[in-house]
């Protein structure tokens, strides 16, 4: 049976596979709006992204990555998530089939302007990231009493 697999190295599907995930990455978005671009099917890691009147969450499902080798930075209003996700196999030990994403990510998001960058907080758990961004007090909209 061993003689029916082959080596990664020869996985011609895989090449495929991996050019077509390029060519999406590169032509995908045309024509897509800036700010709510979607993104292909793959990108690691997987991102959702939530917004109260309170704050702004973001859940980035980085299942199996160790959270010290997550780098989060917030510029303005362009919070970037970065890291790398190593190979499960071990040095040495010849694999016949992968189809998990190994090496280094990068997703950048575009946040709404009225978030407080002094007031960030971010906790992982269960491999889900979960950054939460508090919005400025004075932009949020508060009741007004008609008399």
């Amino acid at each position: 049976m061993a003689g029916y697999l082959t080596s990664l190295d020869n996985d011609v599907f895989g090449q495929f596979d991996q050019m077509r995930r390029q060519m999406n990455r590169l032509f995908g978005d045309f024509g897509s709006p800036a700010g709510i671009r979607s993104v292909t099917a793959g990108t690691f890691p997987a991102i959702n992204v939530s917004a109260s009147a309170n704050q702004v969450d973001v859940f980035v499902f980085a299942a199996g990555l160790d959270p010290n080798q997550i780098e989060l930075s917030l510029q303005q209003n362009l919070l970037t998530i970065s890291g790398e996700r190593t190979s499960a196999v071990p040095e040495g030990v010849q694999g016949y089939r992968r189809e998990r994403f190994k090496g280094a990510f990068k997703r950048t998001l575009v946040l709404p302007d009225d978030i407080d960058s002094e007031a960030i907080k971010a906790t992982y758990e269960n491999g889900v990231l979960h950054v939460a961004v508090k919005r400025k007090e004075e932009v949020q909209a508060r009741k007004i009493d008609v008399k």
